[in-house]
């Protein structure tokens, strides 16, 4: 079995991608419940619906290629590879939204 010397590096670089994609997502819904995000009301129920679904798919990910004989490296890309699938199209999706027109207290 081939070691890839940069695959710790990589695997660096994907979990800091997912992560300040996620913390850019969690300041556009904070600031729509705060009424200064373009956010519909449904959002609320989306953000705790699709974290059960996201946690599923990247562990049927990481099953999957642990079951194939993948390289343990290879084992965390596969689910982290589905967790930021969702972390991007959400930071995309909520970015279209932008800033609501005009905030409760203007």
């Amino acid at each position: 079995m081939f070691f890839d010397p940069f695959a710790p590096m990589m695997l660096t670089f994907q979990a800091t991608r997912i992560g300040m994609e996620a913390q850019a997502v969690v300041a556009m819904r904070l600031a729509g419940m705060a009424g200064l995000w373009a956010t519909p009301p449904s959002e609320m129920t989306r953000m705790v619906i699709e974290k059960a679904e996201a946690a599923i798919e990247a562990m049927q990910a990481s099953t999957h290629a642990a079951m194939k004989g993948a390289a343990p490296d290879q084992v965390l890309r596969a689910g982290m590879t589905q967790i930021g699938r969702h972390t991007a199209g959400n930071l995309t999706r909520l970015s279209r939204m932008g800033p609501a027109r005009a905030p409760f207290f203007w």
